[in-house]
């Protein structure tokens, strides 16, 4: 691409700013993206899991049933538009903690709201030569993993080929608003869409807004044992990738810690029976919410000016959904679900004015 007019710049190219990006193309519309690579941002460290069945509580995670259904589509067609296979659908199983919960999901198991997520219930242990699960356990579908790492590789080299990427640093002095869109440097287009993860702190624009970085730090591991599921209670442990996560802290110190790969490991040593070897431990910043709801919509000042964030620990499948829903909006006025709307912190901004 060498006109200088696009329709959209979008900042940063993680998980929102790459499916953003990628909405934006399947549609044609022409885009630029400004980003350098950081070693630890979410998108390279996270395994890339997705599970509509989720936390302490097993509860059916926030829109799972439209954010499931649509997360299989987009990143299919992902994968034939970059040309590259980063999608793995594959089941999970949980193990049961006690003879209570096991009973407690006898019965929610033929409940409408999760019957589309359960595989089998197993009130014996099953896979145990595996895993440790004397209470049996729950395996569910509609779940696997994106290889982020692949995923974003792929679309940047696209965007390279295509002469849609600056591989920089944004510059803020450099945007210019106007009247009939904006500038940034020597590039037109009618908007701009920061998709910056916890950096959008620094931004003179959106550093107003609620968005707190949580670290986590994850394993990756080497074994000689067959594993065709996820599994998952207490930490995960995605096959293939061999990634095994993750911590949540508020520490935002830059590396990597002794508590955190104890802590992963006693987590793992109660999850599964089978031997390994770590052989790499990795941290990265989310971005997070108070109601751990993305963020979408323009600034309240700057109509031109928009925000993609916030999709703290589960940016795999509310990255797809989301950028739709924030791209039929820049293209056909549809409104924005309040529950993800930047309005829903407006009163914020009128403070920090």
């Amino acid at each position: 691409m060498t006109d200088k007019n696009v329709d959209y710049i979008i900042v940063g190219q993680g998980l929102a700013g790459s499916c953003l990006a990628l909405q934006l193309l399947f549609r044609q519309k022409r885009v630029l993206v400004v980003d350098r690579v950081r070693e630890h941002a979410a998108t390279r460290v996270a395994a890339g899991l997705f599970n509509p069945i989720t936390g302490r509580a097993m509860t059916k995670t926030w829109m799972a049933d439209a954010l499931f259904s649509y997360l299989h589509s987009f990143y299919s067609q992902a994968e034939y538009f970059l040309k590259a296979k980063c999608l793995s659908s594959m089941p999970l199983y949980r193990p049961f903690v006690s003879i209570e919960e096991q009973n407690e999901w006898m019965g929610r198991s033929s409940d409408t709201d999760y019957v589309g997520y359960i595989e089998r219930l197993h009130t014996s242990p099953f896979y145990a030569h595996q895993v440790n699960n004397p209470f049996g356990g729950m395996l569910l579908k509609q779940c696997g993993y994106v290889d982020t790492v692949l995923f974003s590789t792929a679309l940047r080299d696209y965007l390279k080929n295509t002469s849609a990427l600056l591989d920089e640093d944004f510059d803020e002095d450099a945007l210019k608003i106007e009247t009939s869109g904006l500038t940034y440097k020597s590039w037109q287009a009618k908007r701009i869409i920061f998709c910056t993860g916890e950096k959008v702190r620094t931004s003179s624009f959106f550093s107003w807004l609620p968005i707190r970085p949580l670290k986590g730090e994850t394993l990756t591991l080497a074994t000689d044992e067959p594993v065709k599921v996820i599994y998952n209670r207490g930490v995960y442990l995605v096959p293939h990738l061999w990634k095994v996560g993750a911590t949540y802290s508020n520490d935002s110190t830059p590396s990597i810690s002794e508590a955190g790969r104890q802590e992963l490991t006693e987590k793992l040593n109660n999850l599964i029976a089978f031997p390994y070897d770590i052989v790499n431990q990795q941290w990265g910043i989310r971005p997070t919410t108070p109601d751990r709801r993305p963020i979408i919509g323009p600034h309240p000042a700057y109509e031109k000016i928009i925000i993609f964030n916030g999709l703290g620990t589960k940016g795999v499948s509310l990255a797809p959904y989301f950028s739709d829903e924030l791209t039929r909006w820049m293209e056909n006025g549809h409104p924005i679900n309040h529950s993800v709307s930047i309005s829903r912190y407006k009163s914020l901004y009128s403070k920090s004015a």
